[in-house]
């Protein structure tokens, strides 16, 4: 439990906790990679793209980027809250966690733009959920969404153009 605004968790706790959410979120970060490789070198590159589609070479920095402001936001908030005190926020954080690694899965692992489409919208309200419910503990944390829950705004439009192209 994280400390009530008088007391201050301890710097080792404070590390720990910090070292927990980035551990965390790589983990799914990595996970995605892993999914994303067996189709991304092959399948992904016969596909039919936008020409708004970044390079490949984007992606990876950006989703670590995002990966790690995820993590520092759902830090901040449990070093503000806690996680009993932020349930709703924490069920939201996970639930966008969930369907960031199935959109992995759906598009590259199943090759199928179609349910990723589908699912990344929920995807996407997940973030925006998580990003309010992350603003009303702590500012800063539903700030650092905003990066992600534009970004996934920018990929189901690029998800729609390869589903329609293809």
């Amino acid at each position: 439990m994280a400390s009530t605004p008088h007391e201050r968790p301890s710097r080792g706790r404070d590390i720990a906790g910090l070292v927990a959410f980035l551990a965390l979120c790589l983990a799914v970060s990595g996970l995605g990679g892993l999914i994303t490789a067996t189709s991304v070198g092959d399948w992904y590159q016969a596909l039919a793209r936008p020409p708004f589609n970044p390079p490949d070479s984007v992606f990876a920095p950006v989703w670590t980027a995002l990966f790690v402001a995820m993590a520092v936001a759902g830090w901040r908030v449990w070093r503000r809250a806690g996680l009993r005190r932020a349930r709703g926020a924490f069920v939201a954080y996970a639930l966008q966690l969930v369907l960031n690694l199935a959109w992995s899965a759906l598009f590259f692992g199943l090759r199928s733009p179609a349910l990723a489409l589908l699912e990344i919208v929920f995807l996407l309200a997940a973030i925006v959920a998580t990003g309010w419910l992350f603003w009303r503990v702590d500012r800063a944390a539903g700030l650092l969404f905003a990066p992600y829950a534009a970004w996934v705004a920018f990929a189901t439009v690029l998800n729609a153009a390869i589903w329609w192209l293809n």
